[in-house]
Formats: C-alpha cells, sequence, structure tokens
C-alpha cells in the first residue's frame, strides 16, 4: 500500500487493485487492512473498505474450522 500511495502521488505507474486483492487473498489481508489506514490509501474504495475486511473474516472463519475439525 505504502508503495502504491507513493506511486499514486508522484503519478507513476501503479500496483493494480486486482494485485492487492491476490495479496490480500493470499494471506495479506491483514497487511493490506493495515496498510489501507496507516497510509491513508484506497479507504474510499468500496471494494477495499468492505471487500478486504470480508476476506480477513473468511480467512479467520477458515482457520477456526481447520483448527477445531481437528480437535
Amino acid at each position: 500500500m505504502f508503495i502504491d500511495k507513493r506511486r499514486a502521488t508522484k503519478n507513476k505507474w501503479r500496483i493494480e487493485e486486482r494485485t492487492l486483492f491476490l495479496f490480500a487473498l493470499s494471506g495479506g489481508s491483514i497487511g493490506i487492512i493495515l496498510g489501507m489506514y496507516s497510509f491513508r490509501h484506497k479507504t474510499k474504495h468500496w471494494s477495499f473498505k468492505y471487500g478486504v475486511p470480508l476476506i480477513l473474516l473468511i480467512q479467520i472463519a477458515l482457520i477456526l474450522l481447520l483448527l477445531f475439525e481437528f480437535y
């Protein structure tokens, strides 16, 4: 998020939103959320404001499901 924010302020090539979502889906949702609010980047985008926390909740639910399934 920091790199994309810096590139946005300098009008340079940006990281695609799809790539940021792939990072979130691959386990980086906490980092994406922290970066969004630390650097005030993409916080007004509906898909990031609600989509990334939804991904995080699904990841937590899957982890809990896996943990409790083995006990």
